[in-house]
């Protein structure tokens, strides 16, 4: 999915900020055989999956995955099949049935299923036949007790599970008012409104997973131009959001993530223009804790050149008039760690 600019707000600050959902939009993104998102997967689950499909000890995870597999069947019927305890992942060949049996057309779908504990079959065919990672967020207590995370944005989900929402984002630069509103957000993203949000960086990695104990942080090339770093770096981006279990004061935190070259992402003097601005208006704080400092102002040149003039559209009616309600990490379209 293309990344919409229009979500890039400068000046670039830390803060709350999440949009509502229209009825019926979708929160979920079916996968496919030979997407690159279950290549990916596959390869964390095969290898990793102690780091990947994580509770906090004694908490049951079985009702928190049954409403997920009921919002994503009732949101995508051909691609996930509730049959009696059977579920069915057409577009991915592959199937958990009845005491946890694992069919699959593909031998390395199967043997990763097949490894994992019978009570995590299911958590690990949601995974593998839906781009999006999750995590479980309590209202009452602002924890979280359970996440599906194969794809993390340079953190572990073995550390946070089972702690708080501030104690979590505490690491994170200018994040004071983020962490402040923790009670808030909890209680916001529990409710039946659905919420969204989205957030970016730009990275040399263009590695979907980020673990930072699986993949090594990528540097900057300290000699390329302007015109070769950008060419060299990536925008990944994330649209995250919340599916109220509001009968539980809970919410599944989805994730998804996605790379793509800048020079390719960037399509327009627009675009750069509002990349510029919120680059541009980082603090010192958030470009060290980003890894950006090193490349900023090669990269503020190539966008500048990109924009050729051009300053950042107004936002329209619809954009002014979307309601910011207390939010995660950062604010609307801000950047992801990375």
């Amino acid at each position: 999915m293309p990344f919409d600019f229009e979500l890039v707000d400068a000046p670039f600050r830390m803060q709350p900020g999440l949009r509502k959902l229209a009825p019926g939009t979708p929160q979920l993104t079916p996968s496919r055989r030979g997407d690159a998102v279950v290549a990916a997967k596959l390869a964390v689950l095969s290898a990793h999956a102690d780091a990947a499909l994580i509770a906090e000890p004694g908490f049951d995870a079985r009702p928190v995955v049954e409403a997920l597999v009921a919002h994503a069947s009732a949101e995508h019927p051909d691609a996930l099949v509730r049959r009696g305890d059977a579920l069915e992942a057409p577009f991915i060949g592959c199937a958990v049935g009845d005491q946890g049996r694992v069919h699959a057309t593909d031998p390395a779908l199967a043997a990763c299923l097949t490894v994992l504990a019978p009570e995590q079959r299911i958590a690990g065919l949601l995974s593998l036949a839906l781009a999006e990672d999750f995590a479980l967020l309590d209202a009452a207590t602002t924890r979280v007790p359970w996440l599906a995370v194969c794809l993390p944005s340079s953190w572990a989900p073995e550390h946070k599970v089972g702690r708080p929402f501030a104690e979590i984002h505490s690491p994170v630069a200018d994040a004071t008012a983020i962490v402040r509103a923790a009670p808030a957000l909890a209680r916001v993203v529990a409710q039946p409104q659905r919420l969204e949000r989205f957030v970016w960086t730009l990275t040399p990695e263009p590695s979907l997973d980020r673990h930072p104990a699986r993949v090594a942080a990528a540097e900057w090339s300290p000699a390329a131009s302007p015109e070769e770093l950008a060419r060299r770096t990536f925008l990944r981006h994330e649209r995250q959001t919340f599916i109220p279990l509001t009968e539980r004061a809970q919410a599944i935190f989805t994730i998804r993530v996605e790379v793509e070259p800048l020079t390719h992402a960037v399509r327009s003097a627009d675009a750069a223009a509002r990349l510029h601005a919120a680059l541009s208006t980082m603090s010192d704080a958030v470009l060290a804790y980003r890894g950006l400092a090193p490349a900023r102002e090669r990269l503020l040149a190539w966008l500048a050149a990109r924009a050729g003039g051009a300053s950042p559209a107004a936002p329209d009616a619809a954009s002014k008039a979307s309601p910011a309600v207390p939010g995660g990490s950062c604010g609307r379209a801000r950047s992801t760690r990375g």
